[in-house]
């Protein structure tokens, strides 16, 4: 076990906040001789039906030095076998949909139909770095410098990468970050969700048990935060990548800068989308509520604000309603993802409307479906005349409510669009899509910004954000070359 100094590094703290993916409802039953166990909930009924204990430290330790060993075989791997190799990811992951939605379904809640597109779609991105990984992490040709016979730079990995993943897309997230990585020659442990174990082990199995690659390459630690803090200290361990909440992106991010190791940190967001006087109020309406009410809002890239001209607010308003009646529960939402969820977002919904902000469907006292036992459920929201200040416009809420807000003109809804502290993503509801293209380009503070539609992932286009929304970018060449060591040979 080698040697650690905690006294000259920051802590990840305990009280990090309820909304920390290290913390966020950290179902912690009991401790035994010092280590957590891990109940795993179903949302629909709240009832327990599993349990996963703690890793001990030497275990832990273990997995840790078996990484670096696998670390050390798979780096001498050729980029293009390493590739190849990891390509078989995308038939397992294709071939055990079914049984990861129903999973998914029991941790965290998720409609089934979502649950098995999110697997495909982990599948789909396999293929995208299949198909280009090599280029990727091709050798760059530079002008010779004066006497050398060439000059370029090449993309070597950097070791053993931390991966701390939440729970709202417990598969994709962990492949989109560390199917790249791992082709990009690193090896990965993955930190899970403390209600995703289960999807951990899953991820465990479909990768770290993939013929041909090293025994120990990928692995999952089931851990709480004490011991995140020790392994992220732990000098094998040369960078993290987090997707989770501020509080422990910022935490995180502390304390990997005192370290000096690199981190990847993808945050929350409270996204707008500006719905010009001549949008096409019927494809703006459908696309929000669309994307409002996938995976009952828990999503870092949902469009949480709307901002609307004046002049076809009232017009916007009925297509919402309209869009939002005909979806239907158990296919296009489920529960929240636990019974805390329900209550801050409740919380967040009933602070905004003491606020001034008006009640226009669902709310805290919406009807609950007979399926949903467990206390879990939130019935599709939208509240209008929402305004800065209001914590609806303010505040992520990590839940199926849809904030209107009205705008004076254009101008003043890419004010209003700008007036927060993240920029994850945004976008622009306009007919003229040149200008719509001009003001995303120019004018919107976010990392992603869409026109006459929602902004999605993709396995070809970089996914990040600005100012509180994180550090970094994953998917496309960025999200590949971020545990890379950019060398420059002459």
């Amino acid at each position: 076990m080698l040697p650690i100094c905690r006294s000259s590094v920051p802590q990840l703290p305990r009280g990090l906040g309820r909304c920390s993916v290290l913390v966020k409802f950290s179902p912690v039953a009991a401790r035994r001789c010092g280590l957590a166990t891990f109940p795993q909930i179903d949302p629909h009924t709240s009832q327990v039906f599993k349990e996963y204990k703690e890793m001990p430290p030497d275990q832990v330790q273990g997995i840790i030095h078996g990484a670096n060993d696998a670390f050390q075989e798979w780096r001498q791997v050729p980029s293009s076998e390493r590739i190849r190799i990891m390509s078989g990811v995308a038939e397992r992951l294709r071939a055990s949909a079914d049984d990861a939605a129903a999973l998914i379904n029991r941790e965290m809640g998720k409609p089934v139909s979502q649950g098995k597109a999110e697997v495909l779609k982990c599948a789909y991105l396999v293929d995208w770095y299949a198909q280009n990984g090599g280029d990727i992490l091709k050798e760059t040709d530079f002008p010779p410098l004066p006497g050398f016979r060439r000059s370029f730079v090449t993309y070597q990995p950097l070791g053993v990468i931390l991966s701390i993943m939440p729970w709202n897309f417990p598969i994709w997230q962990v492949v989109r970050m560390c199917v790249p990585t791992i082709m990009a020659g690193n090896a990965v442990l993955l930190k899970h969700a403390p209600n995703c174990f289960g999807s951990a082990e899953l991820c465990e199995d479909l990768i770290g048990g993939l013929p041909g690659l090293p025994k120990g390459l990928f692995k999952s630690l089931v851990v709480d935060v004490p011991q995140v803090n020790s392994v992220l200290e732990h000098e094998i361990i040369q960078g993290v990548a987090l997707t989770g909440s501020e509080a422990a992106g910022r935490a995180v991010a502390a304390k990997a800068g005192s370290l000096l190791k690199k981190a990847v940190v993808e945050l929350g967001g409270c996204d707008a989308y500006a719905i010009f006087a001549d949008a096409d109020l019927d494809q703006a309406a459908e696309a929000i509520v669309s994307a409002r009410i996938l995976n009952v809002g828990q999503v870092c890239s949902a469009p949480k604000r709307a901002i609307v001209d004046k002049t076809v607010k009232a017009a916007f308003e009925q297509k919402i309603l309209e869009k939002l009646a005909k979806k239907q529960y158990g296919t296009d939402f489920g529960p929240l993802v636990h019974s805390k969820a329900r209550e801050d977002v409740a919380a967040q919904v009933r602070e905004s409307q003491a606020q001034g902000a008006k009640l226009l469907a669902g709310g805290v006292d919406a009807p609950v479906p007979v399926a949903e036992s467990g206390g879990c459920f939130f019935a599709p929201t939208v509240l209008t005349d929402v305004k800065p200040g209001m914590t609806a416009f303010d505040k992520e809420i990590f839940g199926p409510v849809i904030a209107i807000i009205e705008a004076e003109d254009e101008k003043h809804a890419i004010k209003l669009a700008n007036q927060s502290h993240f920029g994850l993503g945004g976008g622009i509801f306009t007919k003229d899509v040149a200008k719509g293209e001009s003001i995303a380009v120019k004018d919107i503070e976010a990392g992603m910004c869409f026109v006459n539609e929602c902004v999605r992932s993709d396995p070809s286009l970089p996914f990040g954000g600005v100012k509180a929304s994180g550090l970094g970018r994953e998917c496309a060449a960025f999200g590949m070359l971020e545990f890379v060591n950019v060398k420059t040979v002459c």
